[in-house]
């Protein structure tokens, strides 16, 4: 068998907001870009209903990872069964993506965050895998009761549960 490095793109369904989208997305990360609007043409119209001209993807990178934004109808919606996470190393980070990806959308439990184009995110402490690496563990447990209270991650509040003060 030959071996290929396949590269894995998110590709995101919108009704007709991907232009939008994408930007909203590359406006918030660093090192994030729109690299190539793609429209519609005449061909299809029979099927797709678009105006030749509107936009039909959109390619981007967010932190550098490509993303395709994709204007297809409102035939399909975002849930929670996909998400992306954002591991943040201090609270000002989570604080502002929070802030950012929030705006406009729900937040929900547990660094959970809906973005108003319904796209889920979870905003994270990068230290969280470790604080809840001891299973079972008194520390871990400490940290699991007070995330289990939070809506945004408060990285102090989750230090000082790690270290049972």
């Amino acid at each position: 068998m030959p071996s290929i490095q396949p590269t894995i793109t998110p590709f995101l369904w919108f009704d007709t907001e991907a232009e939008q989208a994408a930007k909203f997305y590359a406006s918030i990360f660093d090192n994030s870009r729109i690299k190539r609007i793609n429209r519609y043409g005449r061909v299809g119209r029979e099927v797709h209903g678009r105006d030749a001209g509107s936009v039909l993807t959109v390619e981007f990178e967010i932190a550098g990872q490509p993303f395709i934004a994709l204007n297809g109808g409102p035939q399909f919606k975002f849930n929670e069964a996909v998400s992306f996470q954002v591991a943040c190393e201090t609270q000002d980070e989570i604080d502002y993506f929070w802030s950012k990806l929030s705006h406009g959308g729900r937040e929900g439990q547990c660094g959970w965050l809906k973005d108003k184009y319904g796209l889920s995110w979870q905003i994270v402490p990068s230290a969280l895998p470790r604080m809840l690496a001891d299973a079972g563990g008194a520390k871990s447990e400490r940290v699991m009761a007070a995330l289990m209270q939070m809506k945004k991650f408060d990285l102090p509040a989750l230090e000082r549960a790690y270290s049972g003060r």
